[in-house]
């Protein structure tokens, strides 16, 4: 059985707000042991995935950890929704840049539409200065590659630019987190921060174009830190 599989049945049930004793009796076993395939410490039988996928509206392919679309959907380029891009409103490259380039793109949608409807609107200029840093950093490193690339571009030179990167990116993380602790935002409600509910199943329904996007940025930025704990 696959890994991921107790993280998700976990997930989808805190999801729902429901007991792990009333989700057991709704799928037919004891809440004992529910709790055991919760936990990874039992295995269970295809026939109680296919239960469970129904249970929640679910793909098995999601439960397994196959997709990281509820759906069980496999994306293609193509079937990626278009972001805002050129002229012609078509990406040009080969597969790689442009399907990460939609990814990015279609998360981006989502994160500034949450970003909008927030409280604080100091998170908007502290997170878009943090993602304009990134990406000005990689735009760096390219452009650097090149010897033929006048340094006059840029107004701090190339020996300083990462190092003052890293720390204003440090600066804008940190000044997020300020930002996001029930001090900074001076006393909001936990019901006026409702906006930024971001379960799976409220994304999907909130943003049917741009959740499975996001869902695969997701995983993908996971598998590269699980390689790196290895």
């Amino acid at each position: 059985m696959s890994q991921d599989f107790n993280r998700i049945i976990t997930l989808l049930r805190k999801e729902r707000g429901i007991t792990q004793k009333k989700a057991a009796q709704d799928l037919g076993v004891s809440q004992a042991l529910l709790s055991h395939y919760e936990k990874g410490i039992r295995e269970c039988g295809l026939d109680f995935v296919v239960r469970v996928a129904d249970y929640y509206q679910v793909s098995c392919d999601y439960l397994l950890g196959r997709s990281p679309d509820r759906a069980g959907v496999t994306l293609t380029v193509e079937e990626l929704p278009e972001p805002e891009s050129g002229r012609d409103g078509h990406f040009r490259g080969s597969v790689l840049p442009t399907l990460n380039k939609k990814l990015l793109f279609n998360s981006m949608n989502i994160l500034f539409d949450k970003l909008n409807a927030c409280p604080d609107k100091g998170l908007v200029g502290e997170i878009s200065a943090y993602l304009m840093l990134a990406v000005y950093k990689m735009y760096r490193l390219l452009y650097g590659a090149y010897p033929k690339n006048s340094d006059n571009t840029f107004t701090v030179d190339k020996l300083s630019y990462r190092g003052y990167t890293n720390a204003a990116m440090q600066v804008a993380e940190t000044r997020v987190e300020q930002l996001l602790t029930k001090e900074k935002l001076g006393g909001y409600t936990l019901r006026e921060l409702e906006q930024l509910s971001m379960t799976g199943e409220k994304l999907a329904k909130d943003y049917p174009l741009y959740a499975t996007s996001l869902a695969n940025l997701v995983r993908a930025s996971e598998e590269r830190i699980r390689r790196m704990e290895d």
